[in-house]
């Protein structure tokens, strides 16, 4: 059987807080790397400490693709980021390097690899159906009715994500079949890439929720809140944007609205960071040519310095 002619990329998946951020600047310090943000909150201009974007020490020192792509007002697509990513990946390739890309969000990772199925247009009547019975029981209940109909698409949901709860159904409704597997039938041929999968999950569960929570509180000392404040203060924004529904910024939008207090703010915060990981590790099990990694092992860097060497 011929070798693989492809070039290589690299992708390192995790869940948030896992600890991916510090492992590619790692590697990167090791092999000819250059680093693609993978995270759909990283790309919006604003969404800094937050969305926990590398500081400016990092990025000059490890320079990210895919950073600050977009105002928070503007949308950006997973159609978007495959673009993006594959203009990234091939200009790091001319350059004699390899492309490691690194972050959170498996849509873009999904998209990237196997291409994107092409969904039906949007149903005015049917959205605005869905909305008013939202509005009668509540986003969960509607949350419910999709575990029964498309349980994978469920898991990768929030009970509260309204646009996507309600995108995911309206699918459904159009199409008579679930969203996950429209998904994952993408368009546009074979992958270019030959790909090695990293993927960071933790043996633990509890040592990443102290991760979380440690995070958390080094955001809202860095001042985070501040970060929101001058959201808010432009006028032009709103908490269902795209951009400002991200973990940790829809909490402080309500928080800073009155809504919540400050210990009930944070608690409300890292709780729905822990439910984002939650999600991302239920994705990162289904990728079964991953080779898993846990972050919290003293060696490693030296485990995923040994399986790039390998493909090298």
């Amino acid at each position: 059987m011929p070798a693989d002619a492809r070039p290589l990329a690299v992708f390192l998946m995790g869940p948030t807080a896992s600890g991916k951020t510090a492992l590619a600047c790692a590697l990167r310090e090791r092999f000819a790397l250059e680093l693609v943000s993978v995270d759909s909150a990283l790309v919006y201009r604003g969404l800094d400490i937050g969305a926990a974007k590398p500081d400016a020490q990092t990025l000059a020192r490890h320079p990210h693709a895919l950073l600050d792509l977009r105002d928070p007002s503007e949308p950006y697509s997973a159609a978007d980021f495959r673009a993006d990513a594959l203009e990234a990946m091939g200009r790091i390739r001319s350059q004699g390097r390899v492309p490691l890309l690194v972050g959170g969000t498996g849509l873009y990772f999904r998209a990237l690899q196997r291409g994107l199925s092409a969904l039906p247009d949007a149903a005015p009547a049917i959205r605005a159906r869905l909305a008013a019975e939202a509005s009668a029981c509540g986003w969960p209940a509607l949350h419910a009715r999709l575990a029964e109909l498309d349980p994978a698409a469920a898991a990768r949901i929030g009970p509260n994500d309204a646009q996507r709860l309600q995108r995911a159904l309206e699918v459904i409704e159009l199409t008579g079949r679930p969203l996950s597997e429209q998904q994952t039938g993408g368009t546009g041929g074979p992958f270019p890439w030959r790909v090695l999968k990293l993927a960071l999950v933790p043996a633990e569960r509890q040592q990443l929720h102290a991760r979380i929570a440690r995070r958390f509180d080094a955001m809202l000392a860095a001042g985070f809140l501040d970060e929101v404040r001058a959201l808010r203060g432009r006028g032009d924004l709103h908490p269902d944007l795209p951009a400002l529904r991200a973990v940790g910024y829809r909490q402080a939008w309500e928080h800073l609205e009155g809504a919540t207090g400050t210990s009930a703010f944070r608690d409300k915060g890292i709780f729905a960071t822990r439910q984002l990981a939650k999600r991302q590790i239920t994705w990162l099990r289904a990728e079964m040519d991953a080779r898993v990694l846990d972050p919290e092992l003293p060696d490693l860097l030296e485990r995923a310095s040994d399986a790039l060497e390998l493909f090298l």
